[in-house]
């Protein structure tokens, strides 16, 4: 076990749900020590039986690190609970709401030294811990949000954990992780559910036109209503402005339909935004060259087609496919650097693919 492991060994997560048996598993690949706790025992035993820890019970003192996993109504309790059962531990939560919690335990009185709020920026519509892996979190963004009580030690440590789980470390005041998160993830998820909704209205001979685009819309409306709501209601005041914000401009692109106007200008700022998004590597969305291509829906197809781009010399950056619904085939989407464009689409084209550009 390296030196930077066993500053954290052994480490209790408490909540074997998606994210912390996600946790666990990464954390025991690296070598840590884990034990889960869980208030349905058969949550931490089915976690157990993927390798995301012991339910075993540990010496609560040498308990070098608490994580916290549980559903954002449970979290201050959890926490005050956990920063005394473990005397010698830090405590971090891994919950999607910084700024709330912290008051919620200020208000409460507890000693906050050892405690630091993060949030890996990962999940899926999924949940349970038979979702969970170890890789969740490579590559993500886990945010870590110190107050002013805590100390550089326990900042540290929230951030070694991030790290062994494969995640990209940044820091965020509480609050400001509260807004920014209400931008980037809770108005989203609440415009996902509103498009979704209106689809229970519709014709069902109408759905049958639906294509990828409404599906990429609405997937993350799938997500737990009862673990959705405690996240949004607990960041509700972060939300409610930028929800108005979002409607405001639904209501002017349907007030110039109305009178027959144009709703370019409307539809030039989506692509504006689009454009600020960050991508791999840092790059912009818009600086990846796009082709697309059909693709058929047989085994060894996709296999084939990455062999053929890697036998061109062109890494695939990112790809999606969309599934035709009548067909045994797909169309396929890929982005490559844009240096590699024009190689891209001649040597795939010579390799037999229907390579065009988007």
């Amino acid at each position: 076990m390296s030196e930077g492991v066993s500053d954290i060994d052994p480490v209790v997560v408490i909540g074997a749900g998606l994210v912390g048996a996600s946790v666990g598993c990464a954390l025991t690949s690296v070598g840590v020590r884990v034990h889960l706790r869980d208030r349905e025992p058969s949550h931490a035993a089915v976690a157990a039986g993927i390798g995301a820890g012991t339910t075993a019970a540990p010496d609560r003192s040498a308990v070098g690190l608490v994580v916290v996993a549980v559903p954002p109504g449970a979290l201050c309790g959890t926490v005050a609970a956990a920063l005394e059962e473990y005397p010698n531990a830090v405590v971090t939560d891994v919950g999607s709401v910084k700024g709330t919690l912290l008051d919620e335990l200020v208000a409460e009185g507890v000693e906050l030294s050892r405690y630091v709020g993060s949030h890996p920026m990962a999940g899926s519509q999924h949940a349970g811990p038979v979702t969970a892996h170890a890789d969740l979190f490579t590559g993500r963004t886990w945010v870590v949000c110190p107050h002013p009580a805590t100390t550089p030690g326990t900042l540290a440590v929230a951030e070694q954990l991030g790290e062994l789980c494969g995640a990209r470390v940044v820091s965020f005041e509480p609050h400001e992780h509260d807004e920014a998160v209400a931008g980037v993830s809770h108005v989203p998820h609440l415009v996902s559910v509103a498009v979704a909704a209106s689809l229970c209205d519709e014709v069902p001979r109408r759905l049958e036109l639906a294509g990828q685009g409404v599906r990429d819309v609405t997937r993350i409306a799938g997500s737990d209503p009862m673990l959705w709501d405690q996240i949004l209601t607990a960041n509700g005041p972060a939300i409610s402005h930028r929800l108005r914000e979002v409607a405001d401009r639904l209501m002017m692109a349907a007030s110039a339909l109305d009178q027959g106007r144009t709703v370019e200008p409307y539809l030039r700022q989506g692509v504006a935004g689009t454009k600020v998004l960050p991508g791999k590597h840092g790059l912009r969305q818009s600086e990846y060259a796009r082709f697309t291509l059909p693709i058929p829906d047989e085994p060894g197809a996709l296999a084939r087609l990455f062999a053929d781009a890697d036998l061109a010399g062109v890494n695939i950056e990112d790809f999606s496919i969309e599934h035709d619904k009548y067909h045994a085939s797909g169309r396929l989407q890929v982005a490559v650097d844009p240096e590699a464009a024009a190689s891209f689409a001649t040597m795939m084209t010579g390799r037999g693919w229907d390579v065009r550009p988007l």
